[in-house]
């Protein structure tokens, strides 16, 4: 939860089938390229029939305790780049729908089991096949492991092997979102005969079934990746040389998509968009993420004025959320509850408790007093997130301190052990189904947010109902009620969805990028990418 997915959510878990939203317009399309499919910003160009090297520039490397285990993975950019190494049993299509991957299909003949049956001709990068083994210790790894994401995968009782190429897992109560985080990085398959045998050490070696192999990495400045060649489609991934750069400057990464010596980049600062204006061959497009941008109020502190719920109501009741995203998005973020706004059966912002109460309570700001709010200073729109908060409490009468903090300094003052904040601001990952990221209210289950998040019973009740019930009304009419839980409670509040700016060059590139995203993932589909003849 700091600036990552958290932690899981930092950065973490669906249904058999998820209801599609609609996709945002396109905000920017390569020349040349057809006009984006429902679902997508853009398409590769099936014209390009190039192949070779692809630089790509990312902002932070993985930051993992746990070295590059996947199954420990908490942050987005982590799940973005095991993934081009790693793969799960399913994937998420362009809808938040789930889609077959090592699994080429799965049955589910009861409420508690799910049937899968395992893809033909997948090979690791060793080359050896993968085996229902594989399958069932990498899901067992993952659920007897301390990892945070194991907690998303919900009540497995079993997993086994129920035919030479089919598992089965069975749950010991109905699961709505397990297909959903079934598809994520952190619940890939690993090679467990070699992890076994000693012969790979996955916290500092890669061995997957994905397009590319890790050819060498020095943590926080570059990973080099070739294609594998064991990969079943390796014929059709065009990039046979991807170099991804870490630069953590925002204006030099403009500066290597502007002189080409990057394809490919990401931005946190929705400004980029505009700055990019007529550069010749490069193309920026603001992609939706069900990731939201949050705001803590230490309610743990005795000594604070935010001890007291009817104080931090009145604060929540004095945000506006579509000023925050009008003005410190650019207007490319929405406002939203904590099931995030963009997916299926999500909550009306809106209607929330906050939103309705009209102004807020006086007697309860006075009471505020002066707050000090944390923010980081790697993430641009983080601090102006925090300036428009800081605008908004002023005109309620309260006073706001902004105090800037590198990463590092930030956790410790946030997410350690004795936090020294009163206020704060972070992102989570939204995942793709409405009541995954909910678990983080939960300070029993979440674990990182017990030190200034008091736990809730009737909360939890309804994160765990929303998690059981079957997608439909009931469903949502609970989604609802913890939204309004969440809202009226006011220790952690979601604010605004966080855009994601991606760069290209269009005479290097030629990506296929969806409209939406909901596990961080910038480098999704990037097997698909096309590239120009060379000249």
């Amino acid at each position: 939860m700091r600036r990552s997915a958290i932690i899981v959510g930092c950065s973490v878990a669906l249904s058999a089938a998820v209801t599609s939203c609609s996709a945002p317009a396109a905000t920017g399309t390569a020349a040349g390229q057809k006009a984006p499919k429902s679902g997508y910003l853009a398409t590769s160009d099936a014209s390009f029939k190039g192949s070779g090297p692809l630089t790509v520039q990312l902002d932070y490397d993985t930051v993992e305790a746990g070295g590059l285990d996947p199954q420990t993975a908490a942050t987005a950019r982590s799940w973005s780049i095991e993934s081009l190494v790693y793969e799960p049993l399913v994937t998420i299509g362009p809808k938040f729908e789930v889609e077959p991957l090592l699994a080429s299909s799965w049955k589910q003949p009861s409420a508690t089991e799910y049937v899968f049956t395992l893809r033909k001709g997948v090979k690791f990068g060793n080359g050896r096949a993968l085996t229902t083994a594989d399958v069932v210790g990498s899901l067992q790894r993952l659920l007897k492991s301390e990892a945070a994401y194991a907690a998303q995968l919900g009540p497995v009782k079993s997993v086994t092997a129920s035919g030479p190429d089919q598992v089965t897992v069975r749950l010991s109560k109905a699961y709505t979102p397990f297909l959903a985080a079934l598809a994520n990085t952190p619940a890939a398959i690993l090679p467990m005969k070699e992890i076994d045998d000693g012969s790979l050490d996955i916290k500092k070696e890669t061995l997957g079934t994905g397009p590319f192999v890790v050819k060498n990495h020095k943590q926080d400045q570059y990973w080099n990746f070739t294609r594998n060649t064991s990969y079943r489609d390796a014929e059709n991934v065009r990039i046979n040389d991807l170099k991804i750069e870490i630069v953590p400057q925002e204006a030099a990464r403009l500066a290597a998509l502007r002189n080409g010596s990057a394809a490919f980049v990401n931005f946190n600062n929705i400004d980029s968009m505009d700055q990019l204006t007529g550069t010749r061959d490069a193309a920026a497009v603001s992609q939706t993420n069900s990731d939201f941008y949050y705001l803590i109020q230490n309610s743990k502190n005795p000594d604070s004025p935010l001890a007291d719920q009817k104080v931090r109501f009145a604060l929540n009741s004095a945000l506006n959320r579509k000023e925050i995203a009008s003005v410190a998005l650019g207007g490319q973020g929405r406002p939203t509850g904590v099931t995030p706004s963009v997916l299926p059966g999500a909550c009306d912002p809106a209607k929330l408790p906050a939103a309705t109460a009209g102004s807020a309570d006086a007697a309860a700001l006075k009471k505020a007093g002066t707050l000090r709010l944390a923010v980081y200073t790697s993430e641009p729109a983080v601090g102006q997130i925090a300036q428009v908060i800081q605008q908004q409490l002023a005109k309620a009468g309260v006073t706001v301190t902004i105090e800037k903090y590198d990463d590092t300094t930030y956790n410790s003052k946030v997410f350690g052990a004795k936090p020294d904040f009163d206020l704060a601001i972070g992102w989570f990952a939204g995942y793709v189904d409405a009541s995954m990221v909910s678990r983080w209210w939960n300070p029993v289950q979440a674990g990182f947010s017990s030190t200034f998040l008091n736990d809730d019973k009737t909360l939890d009740a309804l994160i765990d109902d929303a998690g059981s019930e079957p997608a439909g009304a009931g469903r949502t009419k609970t989604l609802a009620e913890l939204c309004a839980r969440v809202d009226s409670g006011a220790q952690m509040l979601p604010l605004v969805t966080r855009p994601s700016v991606i760069g290209y060059r269009t005479d290097r590139v030629s990506p296929t990028l969806r409209a939406a995203e909901g596990y961080g993932n910038i480098l999704r589909d990037i097997a698909h990418y096309t590239l120009p003849d060379a000249k």
